[in-house]
Parts: C-alpha cells; structure tokens; sequence
C-alpha cells in the first residue's frame, strides 16, 4: 500500500511540474520551432531530428538513475545485492558504450551534410531570380538598402514571398548579428567586412528581426519587421517609395549613422547609389577615406 502512495505521490509531482511549465510557455511562440522560411524549416528539422535522437540516450540515463537509486537506497526491504568485486558485464557495457558511439556518428554525419548545405552563403536553388538587399547595422537600428530598385528604409524590412532574398550584411558600428528567427539563422555583420545570407519565406506575415549579439546600451532596441508579401505588393510598395519619399543622400547617412534609441521605421529614395561600398571602405581605407562626411566632400 505504501509503494502504491510513493509512486502515486511521484507520479502526482510529475503532472504538476508538466502542469506549470505548459501554464508557463502557453501563448508563446518559438520563432525557431515555427518557421516560415524554406532555410527556417531545414534548420528547424535539424533541431528535432538531434534532440529526439540524444534522448536515445538521455532517456535510459535518467531511468537508470531513479532506478537504481531507488532500488539500492537506505531501508529498501529487498535492496539489490551489495557486490563492491562485481566484475564488469561486457554486454552491458558494449551497450551503454557502443549505442552512444553510434549515435554520434550518425549525428556528425548529418550535421556534416546540413553544414555544407545549410552554408549562408549558398546561394538558394529557384526558378525565380533572387532579390538582392543589403544591411547595414547601425547604433541601434538597421538600415536596409534595395539597390535593384533605388530605394533604402530603416527597421522596415519587407520581402516577397517565395522569392530567394541575398542579403549583403555589414557594420557602422560594433560588430552586430542580423537574424529573423522565423526565416533561419544569424550571421554577423562587422565593419569593413560584407557577409552573406540566403533566405526564402513561404509564409506571408509579419516576422521579427533583431541583433543576436549585444552590441551596448541600445542592444535592446535594434528590432525590426520582416513583412513578407506578394511580389506584387512589394512592387507597389517599392514603386510608392521610389517616387514619393525623401532622398537618401550621403550627408543623410551620416546623421542616420549618429547613435540612437529611435526604434521608428522610415523610408527613403536611394540617392547615394554606391552607400552599401562606401560604408565598407570608410573601414577598409581609413586613412584615405576618413569618415562618411569626406567621403561626401
């Protein structure tokens, strides 16, 4: 009757930790887990296959772990056989060393193949041409440059849908990381240096970008949309841009560049063509080049 109490209490204890932590994470969503991008589900499926095969693992671990503990503890009325000389099992231990083996190496072959094909800078296989945009990382705030289509907008990011996008990522500012959870994964952007990322959504909405690397005071604030939409759409968009906002001029630039808290969107007709280059060699040539307002001059 007291065995049935215990492991009645047990499996009481279990459902209300289960019960907590499901009252906890309800109406959240996990970004990673719920992807919206053909890279996004790639790196998502890569996740669940190796977290669900180290459970091979980690499970018997932990059921041996209450087992014998509880099987040998203080006072058990039939404890398990003391044996301080017990030689070892060869059976058991080909087993608990040989199926851990085993899992590794299929893990590192699988991750060896999604490496090489999940590379950021591999371009994305399409029957569509790909839409070409750089980033800049600024303090705090994130410029986004549509060279194709003369036009620059800042923590406004949108997208067409099912069309492969290769981004161009660099830094004014301390070293950052650009990621769209939703979409895939980060890559850093550094100054002087142009770093690469592929992606394609196949959702339509609304997605969350940020810096993946805290970056100083404004960290917090460098928080973008991703609005993905139809090709359409987006033509209009750019179209609306191109013809009725500001221009984005070098002189422009260097204030936009001036550090700041300023989380609004805002759009701007590309008047400094070659901005995204000269942003990389105020860093490259420093000596010659100065700083964005020589540059200007």
């Amino acid at each position: 009757m007291k065995l049935k109490l215990k492991i009645g209490f047990v499996a009481l204890l279990i459902a209300a930790v289960l019960a907590v932590f499901w009252s906890l994470i309800r109406g959240y969503s996990f970004d990673v887990l719920q992807s919206a991008g053909t890279i996004g589900d790639q790196q998502r499926n890569l996740i669940v296959f190796a977290s669900l095969l180290s459970l091979v693992v980690i499970i018997p671990v932990f059921a041996m772990t209450f087992w014998i503990t509880w099987k040998y503890r203080v006072g058990h009325k039939h404890p398990g056989a003391y044996k301080p000389v017990w030689a070892s099992s060869k059976v058991a231990e080909t087993i608990w060393w040989g199926v851990p083996i085993l899992l590794i190496c299929v893990i590192s072959g699988v991750i060896w193949v999604s490496t090489h094909h999940l590379d950021p800078y591999r371009k994305l296989d399409s029957d569509k041409p790909a839409l070409k945009v750089q980033v800049v990382a600024l303090q705090w705030r994130w410029l986004f440059i549509y060279p194709e289509q003369g036009i620059a907008s800042i923590n406004y990011l949108p997208l067409p849908i099912d069309r492969p996008i290769d981004f161009e990522i660099t830094s004014d500012a301390p070293m950052n990381s650009f990621w769209i959870p939703k979409l895939g994964g980060q890559i850093y952007a550094m100054s002087g240096m142009s770093t690469q990322l592929h992606l394609q959504a196949h959702t339509a909405g609304d997605f969350t970008g940020r810096s993946a690397n805290i970056s100083g005071d404004g960290f917090s604030d460098m928080v973008f949309t991703a609005h993905v939409t139809s090709q359409s759409d987006f033509d209009s968009w750019a179209r609306t841009v191109a013809s009725n906002e500001p221009p984005l001029t070098l002189s422009d630039y260097t204030q936009l560049a001036k550090p700041s808290h300023d989380r609004k969107t805002t759009t701007y007709k590309l008047e400094a063509k070659d901005l995204y280059d000269k942003v990389i060699m105020k860093y490259m040539m420093p000596a010659d080049a100065g700083t964005m307002e020589h540059m200007h001059e």
